[in-house]
């Protein structure tokens, strides 16, 4: 099977409207997955989200679009139902959510560092909800056989930057969820991987503090000499999904042309 693999299923894709969710959302459906979108967007942002939904209608697969915090329960149960009376059966999920608080653990004063609830939330959103989604769509038999499932790691699980301890804790968080279930759904015949992207520029890049100085530190780090793209990703996750991929199991895998090699 080539890079021009055509799928027929259904691809999850948790943070659909930018970044790597909707980068991989195109990818998949012009490789013919249909795509159960879930993203969170205002009435400023929800252009991304029609663009996106627009591309994978244009490449003639289906567009289940949710508009929704993906780490509500009631949310969760209500997508849960409105993918199983669709009929959707999930060869493909990734879970790509980036909302998080970009606070210093210690702060000039109690106020302007890192409290209990932004933690907490930080750690719910960006790594257990993982754990929540998949528990839902298998008790719900929600995936399809050789499923995939994804999640999206940085260098921040093991290097320190301004602002990221919280999401550097969850990305530690997510990484060990992503061995733990590829263990516990080895009997499902279900695959889980981590990916390690490089400095990529995103919206949730240009939320962080210092980000200009990540991006040229990363440019001049990179053997490329350039960032990473959303759709040097995307295309990792298309061919990491092909059929003759399915014994690799609980990994994290870089996908950043080397850049982490790099000090």
């Amino acid at each position: 099977m080539t890079a021009s693999t055509v799928f027929t299923d259904w691809a999850l894709i948790l943070g659909a409207s930018s970044g790597f969710g909707a980068a991989t959302s195109r990818v998949l459906a012009h490789r013919g997955m249909n795509i159960v979108g879930i993203h969170l967007d205002s009435k400023a942002t929800m252009p991304n989200a029609e663009a996106v939904r627009a591309d994978i209608e244009a490449a003639g697969r289906q567009a289940i679009f949710l508009n929704m915090n993906a780490a509500s329960a009631e949310k969760r149960a209500s997508a849960i139902e409105k993918m199983t009376a669709a009929g959707v059966k999930v060869k493909v999920m990734l879970h790509s959510l980036a909302f998080g608080s970009l606070k210093p653990m210690i702060g000039e004063s109690r106020e302007e560092s890192l409290n209990q609830k932004q933690l907490e939330m930080t750690l719910d959103v960006m790594a257990n909800s993982l754990v929540y989604w998949v528990q839902d769509l298998l008790w719900a038999n929600l995936f399809a056989d050789d499923a995939r499932i994804f999640s999206m790691t940085s260098e921040g699980n093991q290097r320190i930057m301004p602002h990221y301890g919280a999401v550097s804790a969850a990305k530690v968080a997510l990484e060990s969820y992503t061995r733990q279930l590829a263990v516990e759904l080895a009997p499902y015949n279900i695959k889980v991987n981590c990916i390690q992207a490089g400095v990529t520029d995103t919206p949730a890049l240009r939320a962080i503090p210092g980000n200009v100085e990540m991006i040229e530190g990363a440019r001049r780090r990179n053997p490329y000499r350039r960032l990473t793209t959303p759709d040097d990703v995307a295309h990792a996750i298309a061919e990491l999904a092909r059929p003759g991929l399915a014994w690799m199991t609980g990994n994290v895998i870089r996908v950043d042309g080397g850049e982490f090699l790099v000090p």
